[in-house]
């Protein structure tokens, strides 16, 4: 006659209890991630972007008209790395004469900062920022204004 084994075996069985605690195991690491991401992009938004979204969907033809005005004159403005003294270089072209350059700096994400430069011609189609700027991501909103007219884009600072 066969005996039979009605104990525990060498290995352990698989019961209900192991698999309710594979469930909240997983189901704990996908909500600490969420939460976790959530934390992360809440802390590296600085706020509105505009502070009425309806006033500004009225302007955007606006925007619109400045950006096609000033794509229209044909000066073309590229921003190059910072210097060593941190710095900010532009390469110009097609520039007139008595043309002045100013720049508002802001970073897309992380901390909230923000500063202004003031540029001073440098050599022919280079301009150098008087002010110097910290290491990192920005994005400058460069403003020309030169015989009257007006020209304005944005960049990344690389």
């Amino acid at each position: 006659m066969a005996s039979r084994n009605t104990g525990r075996s060498g290995r352990g069985e698989f019961t209900g209890r192991h698999m309710l605690a594979v469930f909240v195991a997983g189901f704990g690491i996908v909500i600490a991630v969420n939460l976790f991401m959530a934390y992360r992009a809440v802390g590296g938004f600085h706020g509105v972007v505009v502070e009425n979204s309806y006033v500004a969907s009225q302007n955007f033809n606006t925007w619109l008209e400045r950006a096609e005005k000033s794509r229209a004159l044909g000066w073309d403005v590229r921003p190059e790395r910072r210097r060593a003294d941190g710095r900010v270089v532009l390469d110009t072209a097609g520039l007139p004469a008595g043309a002045t350059i100013t720049a508002e700096l802001r970073r897309p994400l992380g901390a909230h900062e923000f500063t202004s430069l003031t540029f001073a011609p440098d050599s022919e189609g280079r301009w150098l920022s008087n002010e110097a700027v910290a290491e990192g991501r920005w994005t400058m909103r460069i403003a020309i204004a030169a015989a009257g007219q007006e020209w304005a884009g944005e960049s990344e600072l690389p």
